[in-house]
């Protein structure tokens, strides 16, 4: 069996939630046999197709970026060309101009739409937009969810839930590299063994600045590891509220990533809108067995993070809310460690890239079997 993948970006050129996603499924699904190819758009010159873990990846070449959409024209023969040689297409959501090439090139294909979120910002776009979209859902024969909690806060995924199936993103915990002692030892003198930790972009929608307000009047170490368009920003506000506490590191390589995570005492998320609609650094926290803070905006944060259990949940735009969560994990070491081994649990029960492939391989072959008329549910 033979499935592709499509979506505007994707990995080695770019590593976000939904890149990320998309390379452990086709990695995954290639260790079960299934032949997989990732198509996106580049502005790089990069080879078209390139052998990476066990997948193919290729790349049209990107000619106009609208409103973070990107466009290209060489992209339709090569999605034609690619489709003709799947057994499935698997799309990835949100695009807009993937419907486009969707109905353009009419591949009769079963198809399956990994929904990664709802479109929150771009208000007035999703206005234009919404028929377009509304008829790309409705063509495609089955929409994958990533938690639960999306599909009951989600306006649009509740209007296909005859459709809609749920598979959560997962994480390989192999294809994060061990700690290396003088790295560990290295952060250790240089942060100790008890901060809290956000990862992530710094974006609008991390709830960042709520998270530097609920640190005015503690003395909490929190430390800030990435980059992003609000970077800046979030200085200048760290440095007019006089706050000593903030530690931003900027982006760092994956090996000093895991000798962080496995140090820090709490892993943090302050994202207070819908377009956090998962949270891969809260799922990373629960594979090191860390307890968590997250707020309730409706999606998987929610999900990888159980209040109580796991972790605390917060209402979202809430300093002091947070803050209170933060000083109590802090001077409750106990519940804070029983929490971090439920997480580690709960990572393992239901967050692999295993279990997440072989969701994503039965789904494939369900399909298949049915347009071939050869799926058992069909006699």
């Amino acid at each position: 069996m033979r499935v592709l993948h499509f979506y505007r970006t994707a990995f080695p050129d770019t590593m976000g939630g939904i890149e990320q996603a998309i390379h452990q499924i086709a990695r995954g699904a290639s260790k079960l046999g299934v032949e997989t190819d990732v198509l996106s758009l580049s502005s790089e010159q990069v080879p078209t197709t390139v052998c990476s873990d066990g997948y193919q990846t290729h790349r049209a070449k990107l000619d106009w970026q609208v409103a973070s959409t990107g466009i290209s024209a060489s992209v339709f023969s090569r999605f034609s060309e690619l489709a003709e040689k799947a057994d499935v297409i698997n799309y990835h959501f949100p695009w807009p101009f993937m419907d486009v090439v969707h109905f353009a090139v009419k591949a009769k294909k079963p198809t399956v739409v990994t929904y990664h979120s709802d479109i929150i910002r771009q208000k007035f776009l999703l206005h234009l937009y919404r028929p377009l979209m509304k008829k790309f859902l409705s063509s495609v024969d089955c929409i994958v969810a990533t938690s639960p909690n999306y599909i009951a806060s989600s306006h649009v995924l509740r209007q296909y839930e005859s459709k809609v199936s749920v598979i959560p993103l997962g994480l390989d915990s192999e294809t994060y590299p061990e700690p290396v002692l003088d790295r560990l030892q290295y952060w250790n003198r240089r942060l100790g063994q008890k901060f809290f930790l956000f990862i992530g972009v710094l974006r609008y929608y991390k709830g960042l600045h709520i998270l530097l307000e609920a640190a005015r009047g503690t003395d909490l170490p929190i430390v800030i590891v990435g980059s992003g368009p609000i970077e800046q920003e979030l200085k200048t506000q760290a440095s007019r509220l006089g706050l000593n506490n903030i530690l931003f590191l900027g982006r760092l390589p994956d090996e000093d990533k895991v000798c962080l995570l496995t140090l820090c005492y709490c892993v943090v998320s302050a994202s207070h809108l819908r377009s956090e609609a998962f949270g891969i650094s809260l799922l990373e926290g629960a594979m090191y067995g860390k307890p968590m803070i997250s707020c309730e905006i409706g999606t998987g944060t929610t999900f990888i993070n159980r209040e109580n259990q796991t972790g605390l949940v917060v209402p979202p735009n809430d300093p002091d809310e947070l803050r209170k969560s933060m000083q109590y994990l802090w001077n409750n070491p106990d519940h804070a460690s029983k929490m971090g081994q439920h997480a580690s649990e709960w990572y393992w029960e239901r967050f692999t890239a295993d279990q997440m492939a072989e969701s994503y391989v039965r789904l494939y072959r369900e399909l298949k079997g049915k347009r071939d008329g050869t799926y058992a549910g069909l006699h």
